[in-house]
């Protein structure tokens, strides 16, 4: 180990076989994004077994395959401690898990530098949150939308964020999300198999492509309570996409209740969206298990429909 830089050894997974060499590494090394993986790339951090440099991140990549990457250690996050209040579901030296209210936004981005998760945690951890998935996000292991309500994981340990990582990518975490769907929804459970990617006609939107296109994604649904033009349905998440229960409920003539994004307002909610003050998607991170990435226990956890959500349920009770 250098100072200042981890090195960590990547194999090119087989199935990898014949991909882009940045997406065949972050397929091996999940606690990079691709962006970065590229940036390393065409930086020169990444090598052959042979010792030769792999400077071209859109080169083929050969299964089993290995290579080092050399990572620089994060810079200092710049993002400021805010004093904002948290929900906290379970908190140890590892990681802890917080119950999002809808409207706060995850990390910092354009439009929104402060105020964030991010912001708390760094408050509520005292800056002990894992630094390994870059300055942007410390400790994020995976986010939910802005406007999207419910639990989340975040790490404070490089380990701890290590091994969550690798149980998403796994697609071993149990994510299930309650949603109030538009329309009666007929059949009592079904599966959406359609892969995504940014939709080309507008960036703020993700849309159903073609098979081979865009990233794998499934979203399992069962129906909860038919409501008035309306259906409570529970979605199990098999990937976790942008967007995703939002664009595969949208994609079966479904769009969520409030969606300002995939939904079209149906004239027997509008009046009471507008009484209720109801500006969001109906979309709730319910429940989240993991296996404790350090103790190895299992780990579940369960959220309480919130309060401006249940009030639209309740309105919408046949």
């Amino acid at each position: 180990m250098k100072q200042g830089v981890s090195i960590l050894e990547a194999r090119i997974a087989d199935e990898a076989h014949g991909w882009r060499l940045d997406r065949a590494l972050t397929d091996a090394l999940p606690t990079l994004s691709r962006e970065r993986v590229k940036a390393l790339i065409s930086s020169g951090a990444v090598t052959g077994a042979d010792g030769a440099l792999a400077r071209d991140p859109a080169r083929k990549a050969v299964g089993g395959a290995v290579f080092q990457v050399v990572v620089p250690d994060p810079a200092p996050a710049h993002n400021e401690a805010q004093d904002i209040p948290l929900n906290v579901v379970f908190e140890d030296e590892h990681l802890i898990v917080i119950d999002k209210p809808a409207g706060l936004v995850v990390h910092p981005a354009a439009g929104n530098l402060d105020g964030t998760l991010v912001n708390a945690l760094l408050h509520h951890c005292a800056g002990q949150l894992s630094g390994i998935g870059g300055v942007a996000r410390p400790g994020i292991v995976h986010r939910i939308d802005k406007d999207t309500s419910g639990l989340m994981v975040a790490a404070k340990t490089d380990r701890a964020h290590v091994g969550l990582a690798a149980q998403f990518k796994a697609h071993s975490i149990d994510r299930r999300y309650q949603a109030i769907a538009s329309g009666r929804v007929l059949a009592a459970s079904g599966t959406v198999n359609a892969p995504l990617a940014r939709s080309p006609s507008n960036r703020k939107k993700i849309a159903v492509c073609a098979p081979g296109h865009g990233k794998h994604a499934i979203t399992h649904w069962t129906r909860l309570n038919q409501l008035r033009d309306a259906t409570l349905i529970e979605c199990r998440l098999e990937t976790g996409r942008t967007h995703q229960v939002r664009v595969h409920m949208a994609s079966i003539g479904h769009p969520l209740v409030g969606d300002p994004l995939y939904g079209s307002m149906r004239s027997a909610h509008r009046g009471l969206l507008a009484s209720l003050g109801f500006q969001r998607q109906a979309l709730h991170a319910a429940r989240l298990g993991f296996i404790h990435p350090i103790k190895s226990n299992a780990l579940a956890f369960d959220s309480v429909m919130p309060a401006d959500m249940q009030e639209l349920f309740n309105q919408l009770l046949v």
